[in-house]
């Protein structure tokens, strides 16, 4: 799979590099670098999702007071992971989970460490939405409990889960090379256990969870929640992030409201947003 790498260069840094960034988020950009200077920016996006007039929409046709300069180019899957690795630094969550590449040394006295070679999947705890998820496990009980990754992307969510003592794991994801990244940070975190599946929400038909994890989008979570609940046992937690606070969280606890989800908590982060959830529905 070939990406889309989108320079975008403002008038001025602040506050409109994050307003951006959020907005290209939104059109499908799953990954951001640095650019040269301050107000410049990378944004990576894969080609089979990229729209010129959309972005042209959204970088060009605005009404806000900063001028935008923008191009883009097409990025060949071998060069990828020298831009990961040109851009990737490790992350320490909570003081607790330290997230690094094969090619950072690892820390030491840390109680949990994960180890990503990104490529070109989604989850490197980078994004405020892992990070939020990532926060929420280190919160929960999980030891013995059935638990799914739905959207796993590079599988943060599933190691972590599985290396506090949840059993069995299973991380799925609808991208072919999310679904392949998967394993092989397993077989890297000694997680081999963990079941990797690729496919969609249609994928967990008859399933049993205790726990969901599922950091996607709005939209997908609206959309695939009844099949979630479907699976979720009486008295299980479902984790979901992947929006934002305000109208979208609003929209999300309506839907699991008619589900028969109870909220319980949520966590924020740059206006992202990670929802705590319970299955109130009894046997």
């Amino acid at each position: 799979m070939n990406y889309i790498e989108i320079k975008v260069e403002l008038s001025e840094a602040e506050p409109w590099k994050e307003i951006f960034i959020t907005f290209l988020s939104e059109l499908g950009c799953d990954s951001f670098a640095d650019g040269e200077t301050d107000e410049e920016f990378l944004a990576y996006i894969p080609k089979d999702l990229f729209n010129k007039e959309l972005l042209k929409e959204t970088l060009s046709e605005h009404d806000f007071d900063v001028q935008v300069k923008y191009q883009w180019s097409e990025i060949p899957t071998q060069n990828w992971n020298q831009i990961w690795e040109s851009n990737y630094s490790p992350v320490l969550i909570a003081d607790r989970c330290f997230i690094r590449a094969p090619f950072h040394d690892p820390m030491e006295g840390v109680e949990y460490e994960i180890v990503i070679e990104p490529k070109m999947s989604f989850g490197t705890a980078h994004h405020e939405t892992t990070s939020l998820m990532v926060q929420h496990i280190l919160k929960e009980e999980l030891a013995g409990k059935s638990v799914l990754d739905m959207g796993a992307g590079t599988g943060i969510l599933a190691i972590l889960a599985y290396l506090k003592g949840a059993r069995p794991v299973t991380a799925i994801d609808n991208d072919e090379w999310a679904y392949l990244n998967n394993i092989e940070n397993n077989e890297r975190n000694h997680t081999e256990e963990i079941t990797v599946k690729w496919g969609d929400a249609q994928t967990i038909e008859g399933d049993s969870y205790e726990v969901i994890f599922a950091n996607i989008n709005r939209n997908i979570l609206l959309n695939d929640l009844p099949q979630y609940v479907a699976t979720l046992q009486p008295g299980g937690s479902i984790f979901l992030s992947g929006f934002y606070v305000g109208e979208d969280l609003a929209k999300i606890q309506e839907k699991c409201n008619q589900l028969g989800l109870r909220y319980v908590s949520h966590l924020e982060l740059n206006q992202w947003c990670a929802a705590h959830f319970i299955n109130d529905k009894k046997e």
